[in-house]
């Protein structure tokens, strides 16, 4: 079942949620995710390029660099304003939806409602 709305998937929130502390290579990119998540989102690296791929496309993320290291590519990405804007609405979207389940509620269950 797809999480998060048609505009962010579970995956890609967290994604941009690593992106917020600063620019990062893919593989700091998957260790934040799962660190982010506890262990429980843990994109596989074609997924995780995929998913850089696209929101790239979008505007919401970047190239901020690359640098060569030990004869190996590593492109550094960096969340843009858009990109910041979005993750921050999805965390409120989340956040008022957990609301309905996690408030005190006022309603008596119902079986222990009075009778007239």
């Amino acid at each position: 079942m797809p999480r998060g709305t048609s505009e962010v998937s579970e995956p890609m929130y967290f994604v941009l949620t690593a992106l917020r502390g600063g620019p990062l290579h893919g593989h700091a990119i998957s260790k934040s995710i799962k660190e982010l998540s506890s262990g429980r989102v843990q994109p596989s690296v074609g997924t995780l390029y995929g998913i850089l791929e696209r929101l790239n496309e979008r505007g919401v993320i970047a190239v901020d660099r690359e640098e060569t290291v030990n004869g190996r590519n590593r492109r550094y990405f960096r969340i843009t304003d858009e990109g910041q804007a979005l993750v921050e609405a999805e965390a409120r979207r989340m956040q008022e939806a957990a609301s309905l389940v996690l408030r005190p509620t006022t309603f008596a269950p119902l079986g222990s409602r009075p009778t007239a």
